[in-house]
């Protein structure tokens, strides 16, 4: 039962011993202690993730940084002939690409990861494994895209790789591939990192944090978190239908076909404008949380700014056509998008607001980390100044596709992420190495990067402004854009020049160097409790939290995690343990364990990413190879990983609480984890369906007569067959809990087939009536539909014969089944994505009276 935490209640903590405290610590050593050495590709917690995340991210930065300045130089002079024009076309794209996605939403989820756990007092996230297998994806994805333009094969076709020209294989050639296939698969590790974060900061709280009293970087993450799991699934949704038609020819944005080349933007601009916010927020959350350390005081208009960053999260889902005002949509659209994109300035602003009202009330120390952090204010707010102005149809329809549009983009992402960034590794570097940098060569960084982004990109204004188009390879004299360009060239360098002041600073070795001061900053939030030199553990004991600011408002409570006085001090069993806690109130639920260091995460991405790129070059029979080889790694990881059985139900925790060792149902994360990606996984699917209706709507001849829709009779048993199969699941949940573990096993084993015949109806019914996918938009959604149901049937029957083993062997039994009511709630998911497509095949169409 879940227990209430009373700290006037709590029995007193045991006298210290010292040879107590040096047994529990070498017991907590021992099972965190992370793989030296080599073996770092087996590490599976936060500390080595992290740090290597982060390194990685920032290794990509550099890379498209360098690309940059490939571009500057080309576009120094008039008339340069240094670059080809295929070459600048790749170099722009990946430019474009790599800074996107693989670096400015990746470097969050790494910054989150090193810190996340520390700043919420927990000894690490619940997936740690999640996390790894993550990362490997990121790895993986990123060298494969970024590395194509060594072989001459990268994408050219820009970051967002529009229709018809992306779809016509005469036009982009191999490379278009290579960006779908190879960033659906890095899309992977963000989702997989989202789910992780969301997790943890709703069930991995320490006692006591309400979620009224989680720290403002708790609360950006959580929010930040979300958006990737909604608006990263509609653009993985418009890969899949770009790719299948390149592939195979399936009729989606082919005019002469019924399809539509506008789709592709609606879906990619639906990841899109979110993704600015996402790259936005969690650097704003690195102010919020640097702020209040230098200001000495807690943040002025918390709830305020928890509010405003909601606000920001919500209107960024109703903003995309802001970048499609020049394609001919219909005035009242044109003008309701219009003022969606002013509205998103007023809860920003609040943000803004409430930093400066902070400042205004205390005197702020000044320090390197709040100088980058008032260059980034400066910057974003400019740069929010013409987002003000581009928002407006009239001034839209006259810089669209200039470069005032690349100068607002890049004064709002740098100003509004790099700079916070940069403000955030010279705040925590102190907290990952424990030693400190040169503030003088700080300083030095900042002003070259400060004033080399302003000589760089404020020209760029002008020379929108006097007609420059945006990913224009050369131009003549005579254009007038000559001084302007050598000007932001010579920024760029100035700007380049300073990051690399800063890149040495970071990682020049200072092993002899001594270690700084616990807290050097005199912060309020948990991370800085971590004692120095570093432990392998999180934290020595997790304690009770009440307040925002716990290192300043609990007195003695840092001396009190040192000594193990608070919960799960040691680690008895060996085992790495977290306290899962409830949502709203943080109230202890159960202790869990997390898995160990494992090379089965790195083969599962291997495989995996093996999977994507074989299906770049067709090449499939090797690609199902891996695929089997990424089932088989990702089962025996999940086997020998989760719901294991405790050797007692219940643990002593400390402080006399006392713990259950196993949830299952809605107190487990590994149920909201199901319950999170199958949310991402739905938001996916309404992609699709989006796409179906943006046919029905702007194609006046979508739907066919009725003798040429699928067959109802068909579509209805392939219904029924697959409800059948949900209800069986279901019924081998309620036989489980009543201990007929045979019946329950031959449900879900039988439930298989069952499925695969009302598939087999589905498609049936589509072949019979000779709908091609080829031919026409509506026989493509159809068969694209059906695909998306057998593309789950076939990790659903996979699962159900897992857990059938699990039960066989009676890891899942009637006590211990939570991988049977994960399994169950996947299985809700499959039911309802069913209905609406058997909604959209048979019944929709004859609603809107078909004939």
């Amino acid at each position: 039962m879940t227990q209430e935490i009373d700290l006037s209640k709590l029995p007193p903590p045991a006298p210290y011993d010292e040879a107590r405290d040096k047994a529990q610590r070498s017991r907590l050593a021992k099972a965190w202690q992370g793989p030296p050495g080599w073996k770092i590709v087996s590490a599976v917690n936060n500390s080595f993730i992290g740090k290597w995340y982060l390194l990685t991210s920032f290794a990509f930065f550099v890379f498209a940084g360098i690309l940059a300045l490939m571009i500057r130089v080309q576009l120094a002079v008039p008339n340069n002939d240094l670059f080809g024009q295929q070459l600048y076309n790749q170099l722009f794209t990946l430019h474009g690409t790599a800074m996107m996605f693989l670096f400015a939403v990746p470097i969050f989820e790494a910054v989150a990861i090193l810190v996340l756990p520390e700043i919420l007092g927990a000894r690490d996230l619940p997936f740690p494994r999640l996390s790894a297998f993550g990362y490997w994806c990121f790895l993986i994805g990123g060298v494969f895209v970024c590395g194509s333009i060594l072989f001459g094969v990268a994408p050219d076709g820009g970051w967002f790789m529009y229709t018809p020209l992306s779809s016509n294989e005469e036009y982009s050639g191999l490379g278009a591939d290579i960006w779908l296939l190879g960033l659906s698969f890095i899309e992977v590790s963000s989702i997989a990192a989202a789910v992780e974060l969301i997790v943890g900061v709703l069930k991995c709280r320490p006692p006591g944090m309400r979620l009224n009293l989680m720290p403002l970087y708790c609360w950006y993450v959580l929010v930040v978190a979300g958006m990737i799991l909604f608006a990263f699934p509609p653009l993985i949704a418009g890969d899949l239908l770009l790719e299948m038609e390149r592939a195979f020819g399936w009729a989606f944005f082919d005019v002469d076909r019924g399809g539509d080349p506008l789709l592709w933007q609606h879906l990619f601009w639906i990841f899109g404008h979110p993704e600015v916010y996402i790259i936005f927020l969690p650097s704003i959350a690195l102010i919020a949380t640097m702020l209040p350390t230098f200001a000495g005081r807690p943040m002025v208009g918390h709830s305020w700014i928890v509010l405003s960053a909601i606000g920001v999260a919500f209107l960024s889902f109703g903003l995309w056509v802001h970048h499609m005002f020049t394609t001919g949509l219909p005035e009242i659209s044109l003008g309701f998008f219009s003022a969606a994109s002013e509205a998103v300035a007023v809860p920003t602003g609040i943000q803004i607001f409430c930093f400066i009202a902070t400042m205004l009330v205390s005197k702020v120390r000044p320090s390197v980390p709040m100088l980058f952090a008032g260059g980034a204010l400066a910057i974003f707010v400019f740069g929010g100044l013409t987002g003000v102005m581009v928002a407006l149809v009239p001034f839209d329809w006259q810089a669209h596709d200039s470069y005032f549009v690349v100068a607002h983009l890049h004064y709002t992402l740098i100003g509004g992420m790099l700079f916070p960034l940069m403000a955030g590794v010279c705040y925590w570097y102190p907290f990952v190495t424990q030693k400190a940098m040169n503030a003088r060569a700080s300083r030095w960084a900042f002003w070259l990067m400060f004033g080399g982004f302003n000589l760089a990109f404020l020209p760029m204004h002008w020379t929108g402004i006097m007609g420059m188009p945006r990913r224009v390879w050369t131009y003549d004299l005579t254009d007038g854009w000559a001084v302007l360009n050598m000007v932001s060239t010579v920024g760029a360098f100035v700007f380049a020049t300073g990051f690399a002041v800063l890149a040495i600073n970071v990682l020049w070795p200072r092993g002899k160097a001594p270690f700084v001061a616990r807290n050097l900053w005199n912060a309020g939030t948990m991370e800085w409790a971590a004692e120095v030199p570093g432990k392998p553990w999180g934290v020595r004991s997790i304690p009770y939290i009440h307040t925002r600011y716990p290192l300043w408002e609990q007195p003695g409570l840092v001396d009190g995690i040192d000594r193990g006085e608070w919960f799960l001090p040691d680690a008895a069993e060996g085992k790495r343990e977290l306290i899962v806690t409830d949502i709203l109130d943080a109230r202890p639920l159960y202790v869990q364990r997390v898995g160990g260091p494992t090379f089965l995460t790195l083969g599962s991405a291997f495989c995996l990413g093996a999977v994507f790129i074989l299906a770049t070059y067709h090449l499939w029979a090797l690609a199902l190879a891996f695929g089997a080889g990424f089932v088989g790694f990702t089962l025996w990881w999940l086997w020998t990983g989760t719901s294991e059985i405790p050797e007692r139900p219940h643990k002593d925790a400390g402080r006399g609480l006392t713990l259950p060792t196993y949830a299952q149902g809605n107190r487990s994360p590994g149920w909201w984890a199901v319950f999170i990606t199958m949310t991402g996984d739905m938001t996916a699917f309404m992609g699709l369906v989006f796409s179906y209706f943006f046919y029905w709507t702007a194609l006046p001849d979508f739907l066919p007569a009725a003798s040429q829709l699928p067959a109802f009779g068909g579509v209805l048993a392939g219904l029924a067959a697959l409800i059948a199969a949900w209800l069986m699941t279901v019924a081998a949940r309620s036989l489980l809990g009543q201990g007929a573990r045979r019946a329950a096993m031959a449900l879900l084993v039988g439930s298989v087939p069952v499925a695969a015949a009302g598939l087999g109806g589905w498609a049936w019914a589509a072949w019979a009536v000779g709908l091609d996918p080829t031919s026409h938009s509506f026989d493509a959604m159809v068969w694209m539909l059906i695909l998306w149901m057998g593309l789950h049937l076939i990790p659903n029957a996979i699962m159900q014969i897992y857990v059938a083993a699990r039960i066989w062997a009676d890891i899942c039994n009637p006590e211990y089944r939570a991988d049977l009511m994960n399994l169950t709630l996947f299985g809700h998911f499959l039911a309802l994505t069913a209905i609406v497509i058997f909604a959209l095949l048979a019944v929709f169409p004859l609603m809107m009276g078909a004939a």
